[in-house]
């Protein structure tokens, strides 16, 4: 095997199957072996039987994996366990892959110059934005609706890239461990950064990513996210996901360090951020600078309560190993 696509799902049997249909429609060399692994997360809908209805109609393409436990990176750090393939893809239940999608995304990670890769990830072509919603450029708020778009140029990557569309060769997690566990969606939390995380990783380590342009990734943008309330709640999230990331650090001074950050953040960076959503330029801004202030209260959040827990290494810090 040479590739192995990873593709955890959570309860999504009633629309699992455009996914599925969509990365089943993928066209590559006769010479590269791939398959798709179905992670199904501990669902209680009809996961199962919707996967092995595909493992029938494709023998040999379509392998299912429960995964008890519940988390997307426990789910696709147990998908990698299973992948016994140079590379290892990812994409999510619900969005539908271009039939060149793989063999695009994965070109370039044969000859070793690049650890992984990641592509476009687009709304579907009759999305249109509401108008407090920017997308691309310095203000751009697409990541609360797993959206990237760098471009029809490919290149070196410069930036981790998202979960729904990336791939690495496997040695990579060999390398430098699997997804952190204490990152990550999990039910309903909308936690996140353990993708971009694994990607900062390895670019902190001085590997190189790629962008390829040409794997197309079309993701639906669903009607309950596209509310203020969704994306206050999401950037919330994701700052408490920065500090999770960065991890517990020494005190200063005897002085735990938590506090030093709760005090840096509400003096400098909330003021800062509250004065720019008080008097925007536009409607678009306002709104970017109103998501940045809950950020910044998502990561107070997180700090304060770091600062009750004894200081210890993050919870299931990857050991470097996938045994």
């Amino acid at each position: 095997m040479n590739i192995a696509v990873i593709l955890c799902t959570f309860n999504r049997a009633s629309s699992l199957s455009k996914a599925l249909d969509s990365v089943a429609a993928q066209v590559l060399p006769e010479s590269i072996e791939w398959e798709v692994i179905l992670v199904d997360n501990n669902s209680t809908d009809r996961t199962r039987e919707v996967t092995e209805e595909y493992i029938r109609k494709y023998p040999g393409r379509f392998r299912y994996l429960f995964e008890p436990q519940q988390g997307l990176s426990r789910a696709r750090n147990a998908g990698i366990r299973q992948a016994h393939t140079e590379i290892v893809a990812f994409m999510d239940d619900d969005v539908t892959v271009d039939p060149a999608w793989l063999q695009n995304l994965t070109a370039s990670l044969y000859d070793g110059e690049w650890a992984g890769a990641g592509g476009p990830i687009r709304p579907p072509e009759e999305f249109q934005p509401p108008d407090w919603l920017s997308l691309g450029g310095p203000k751009d708020l697409g990541g609360a609706l797993a959206l990237l778009d760098l471009g029809d140029v490919p290149g070196e990557l410069k930036r981790a890239p998202y979960g729904t569309n990336m791939a690495f060769r496997r040695s990579m997690f060999e390398k430098y461990g699997p997804f952190r566990a204490d990152l990550g969606r999990s039910g309903t939390s909308l936690l996140s950064n353990e993708d971009t995380e694994f990607g900062k990783r390895l670019l902190s380590a001085g590997e190189h990513l790629r962008y390829e342009a040409s794997a197309v990734v079309f993701h639906p943008v669903f009607p309950e996210r596209l509310s203020k309330k969704y994306f206050r709640t999401w950037w919330f999230n994701y700052g408490r996901a920065l500090i999770l990331e960065r991890g517990p650090r020494p005190p200063i001074l005897g002085i735990p360090r938590p506090l030093i950050s709760i005090s840096n953040r509400a003096l400098r960076s909330l003021s800062i951020q509250a004065w720019r959503w008080l008097f925007p330029q536009n409607t678009r801004h306002r709104f970017y600078d109103e998501c940045q202030v809950w950020m910044t209260i998502g990561e107070i959040a997180q700090l304060f309560r770091q600062s009750f827990e004894p200081t210890s290494v993050p919870k299931e810090i990857p050991s470097g190993s996938l045994r």
